[in-house]
């Protein structure tokens, strides 16, 4: 018998392009990059290279303009690059444009996430959300993938053909999919909404904030449960509900999807119905990486996808996580230039817009386990709280 060799599969490789914009500064644009090549790393690619553009707008044609189309080229022609990845949504036009310049696969940001999902879903309820939200994105792009077919064309002296036929059938059965999963997903919603009512009249409290903050983490010591947890982009599709007991109080603790800038619209459209969660509950614990430089423009995504989905008027505590890996700049005593952000230590956050929350807002390190029991207390107050107006007459618990 021969020897069975276990080969690894080989990893696509990719360069990523992104755009310095209106009030974009080139540090702001950096750091948006190096979340496209996180998403890119979680999608199985290794990215090569990054390049940037300073433009006042996108160019209508090919995104950046043509001098940086050409850099682009040679170096994916050079290295082999299999994958070229942009930190935007391309037109049908732009997407087509590439392609024919590049002669390698084009993604932009919506297409890369919706990937992501689609090969971290796990429940029926998350596959048919992520291949309907796949579908709406294809259908007005449709015609790019048909282009072959244009060159065979010629010669004919009309301007109907296969190519075109082919495109309007593809078309037809593609609208047709998308009815029969809005169906499905319409018969699945029912089925969630009448196991939420069959959890009682517990009160419910939900874990929301950027991607791969920590939420689950939390869950995981709040519950004593095992969720998965990993440093991944969108580890967490499928909402997860535990029962979580403190004192002697029981309450719903549910752990969402993570939300990140620029979310695909046809993702939030049909990931609404996982969304009935934070919706629903009473206490909403928006979960902050305070060690990442972005965490405000963080906190106001988050908030910003709140308020598209009905939820932003909630109960909620910002729960500041990874205080373990925060970390500054010290300036030296003889330094008299104005201290800037990357200058301020924990104590200084502290004392700013955070000092006027009190209570709604409390520092943690969920890794470490740092400030735990103070959450679990807060959490504690703010659930016997609704439990006592609530359920008035319930003397049991208080």
């Amino acid at each position: 018998m021969g020897k069975h060799f276990d080969t690894a599969p080989v990893q696509e490789t990719a360069v990523l392009v992104g755009l310095i914009q209106g009030n974009d500064t080139e540090e702001k644009v950096a750091e948006y990059m190096d979340e496209l090549e996180f998403l890119s790393m979680t999608a199985g690619l290794e990215t090569k290279k990054q390049f940037t553009q300073k433009l006042k707008k996108p160019d209508p044609r090919t995104f950046v303009g043509s001098g940086k189309v050409e850099e682009i080229d040679a170096y994916v022609k050079e290295h082999k690059i299999d994958v070229v990845v942009f930190d935007d949504d391309l037109s049908p036009s732009q997407l087509r444009n590439l392609e024919n310049v590049f002669k390698v696969k084009i993604y932009d940001r919506s297409l890369l996430i919706l990937d992501i999902f689609q090969a971290r879903a796990q429940t029926a309820q998350a596959k048919t959300q992520v291949e309907l939200a796949r579908y709406q994105y294809l259908l007005p792009r449709l015609t790019r993938m048909w282009t072959h077919l244009e060159r065979q064309r010629g010669g004919t002296g009309t301007r109907g053909g296969a190519g075109e036929k082919e495109i309007e059938t593809d078309k037809r059965i593609i609208r047709d999919r998308i009815s029969l999963l809005k169906k499905q997903l319409k018969d699945i919603d029912k089925q969630m909404e009448q196991q939420r009512k069959n959890r009682g009249q517990l009160i419910r409290v939900a874990l929301v904030g950027y991607t791969n903050v920590g939420k689950s983490t939390i869950m995981n010591l709040m519950s004593k449960s095992e969720v998965l947890a990993e440093n991944k982009l969108f580890a967490t599709l499928d909402t997860t509900v535990r029962k979580v007991v403190l004192g002697n109080l029981p309450f719903l603790m549910s752990d969402t999807v993570g939300f990140i800038r620029k979310l695909p619209h046809q993702l939030v459209e049909s990931f609404k119905s996982t969304l009935d969660e934070v919706r629903e509950a009473d206490i909403l614990l928006h979960v902050v990486d305070i060690s990442h430089p972005e965490f405000e423009d963080h906190i106001n995504v988050v908030n910003e996808t709140l308020a598209e989905i009905g939820a932003r008027d909630k109960q909620t505590i910002l729960v500041f996580n990874k205080i373990d890996a925060y970390t500054y700049v010290k300036k030296d005593e003889d330094d008299l230039t104005e201290a800037t952000r990357e200058n301020w230590s924990l104590d200084d956050l502290k004392s700013s817009w955070m000092s006027k929350m009190g209570d709604d807002c409390i520092f943690i390190s969920a890794a470490k386990k740092q400030n735990i029991d103070e959450l679990r207390e807060l959490l504690y107050e703010r659930v016997k709280a609704v439990h006592i107006t609530r359920y008035p007459f319930d003397k049991l618990l208080y």
